[in-house]
């Protein structure tokens, strides 16, 4: 199947059924990208061993080449054919696999995955993804998938088909539907390829639940080497600049409400969890960022969220789309 003839002039927004996911695998053997849903969310996939594939997410997304690419595996059987899995790994692949975890570990030597998805790194970031689609599409597509976050690099990640056919239009050949993503924060990235675990990203997995598992653990500082999505400091950037902290707000700016008590006056108001509740807040977080980001206001107003559990996942990813764009 040729490029011309794999991507059409507008994105497909799809249903999982038996026929699609053939489609979807005739695309991604074919070379090209499909988006698809995790319980994180909507990923931007492709074929993780072939090179130009993996080159198809870069320009697809705009990525920078130095960020790293995510693979994905049907299970941690697959995932140890292409990385080195020691015993921090097979303890939290038993604890959290499937699900919302990324391990960066040491590529084998024999490693089948493009040098693309390690960005000239000797480790590999690998998850084994919890949702239904994402193993489906796995199984159909008998490879391994590389799937950063199915947006416009930098910009805010998707939870929806909608989101992603509104930052990547018609650069994506088909997109598969599975709703609004149930986590709705990126994956928790550990690096275990050294001498102590690393979380090199705050996700749906917290650091608690890892130290009940491995004991204790690290974070890796500000201005850490670029060893796995995500660490990028301005990430995950709406449009319209954020004001972080607030505990006021114009009436030009929107605001984006944390708990039972927003502040009034904004031109507009979305709130992360009525409730104070973070699990919400988190799925709520990409979502509601996208419905704030309108043009002619000055800006998003953004609550204080609590620095604990997810609060932790959210904040960075504040803290990362009020960066200072390059």
């Amino acid at each position: 199947m040729s490029r011309e003839q794999a991507k059409p002039h507008a994105s497909r927004i799809l249903a999982p059924t038996p026929e699609t996911y053939r489609a979807a695998a005739d695309l991604l053997q074919a070379g090209e990208v499909v988006a698809f849903p995790t319980e994180t969310v909507y990923g931007l996939g492709a074929d993780a061993t072939n090179d130009r594939a993996a080159a198809r997410i870069f320009e697809t997304k705009g990525r920078p080449s130095f960020n790293p690419l995510i693979v994905h595996f049907e299970h941690l059987e697959a995932a140890a054919r292409e990385v080195e899995v020691n015993p921090w790994a097979e303890a939290l692949a038993k604890a959290f696999w499937p699900g919302p975890l990324t391990m960066v570990l040491p590529r084998r030597d024999d490693s089948r995955i493009s040098l693309l998805c390690s960005a000239g790194l000797p480790t590999l970031a690998v998850r084994v993804p919890r949702h239904e689609i994402g193993q489906s599409l796995l199984r159909a597509a008998q490879r391994p998938l590389a799937a950063p976050s199915a947006n416009a690099s930098g910009k805010i990640s998707p939870t929806s088909a909608a989101h992603v056919a509104a930052s990547l239009g018609d650069r994506v050949p088909m997109i598969l539907d599975g709703g609004d993503c149930e986590v709705g924060l990126e994956s928790t990235v550990i690096d275990l390829s050294g001498s102590q675990p690393v979380i090199l990203r705050p996700g749906g997995i917290t650091r608690s639940q890892l130290e009940s598992v491995l004991g204790s653990v690290e974070e890796a500082g500000a201005g850490s080497d670029i060893k796995s999505p995500g660490m990028m400091t301005s990430h995950y950037a709406p449009s319209l600049p954020i004001r972080l902290g607030a505990t006021d707000v114009e009436a030009n700016e929107a605001l984006l409400a944390f708990g039972p008590d927003p502040i009034k006056g904004a031109a507009i108001t979305e709130n992360l969890s009525p409730n104070g509740d973070l699990a919400e807040a988190a799925a709520n977080l990409f979502n509601l960022l996208h419905s704030l980001d309108r043009e002619k206001l000055a800006g998003i107003a953004v609550m204080p969220v609590p620095q604990k559990g997810l609060g932790i996942a959210i904040n960075d990813r504040l803290v990362r789309a009020a960066a200072p764009r390059d």
